[in-house]
Parts: C-alpha cells; sequence; structure tokens
C-alpha cells in the first residue's frame, strides 16, 4: 500500500474522473506518494496547519500508470506514480 496526501478540495475536483491527477502533476511530471511510515514526517514538513487534508490509500498492484521507488534529498526512498492514479487502485480516502 502507498500513500498521497491531497486537500479534499483537489480530491472533489476529480470525482467523477476515471482516475485522480493533482493540479502539481504537469509540472511535476509524477505523483508524489509515501509508504505508511513517511506519512506523519511529510504531514509535518509539507502539509503544518493546512486544513482539509485527505489520505489515499493506493493499492500499488492496481496501479496502471508506472510506479518508482525514488531516492529524495535526504537519501530516502519514496514511491512516484508517472501517471494518473486509476480510482480502482484507491481502496480509502481518509480523512485528517
Amino acid at each position: 500500500m502507498i500513500y498521497h496526501i491531497a486537500t479534499s478540495e483537489e480530491w472533489n475536483m476529480h470525482l467523477t474522473n476515471s482516475a485522480y491527477e493533482p493540479n502539481a502533476f504537469p509540472k511535476e511530471g509524477f505523483i508524489h506518494c509515501s509508504t505508511k511510515e513517511q506519512v506523519p514526517g511529510v504531514l509535518q514538513r509539507y502539509y503544518a496547519g493546512v486544513k482539509n487534508l485527505i489520505l489515499l490509500h493506493i493499492d500499488e498492484s492496481k496501479l496502471k500508470a508506472l510506479l518508482k521507488f525514488e531516492k529524495a534529498t535526504n537519501g530516502e526512498l519514496f514511491p512516484h506514480v508517472f501517471g494518473p492514479i486509476n480510482k480502482d487502485a484507491i481502496v480509502t480516502v481518509e480523512n485528517l
């Protein structure tokens, strides 16, 4: 299982679509995700004080897009999805 943090507003923009693609995807070229253990640190570093967040629980075995674990600047490996996330790979949408 991998995880993606988003605002509920961004998620709601894709409710009727068959796939989820955050606003930053065209610029970044991939979708930032985390392992379960990485989620608390990502929340603290990048989302402190941000309200209305959701956590997408993604079954990576169902992803249609390419998934790569890539090294971050701190040497930690993070999952990156190179394409939209098909909705049938999202098994849970959790309010944070």
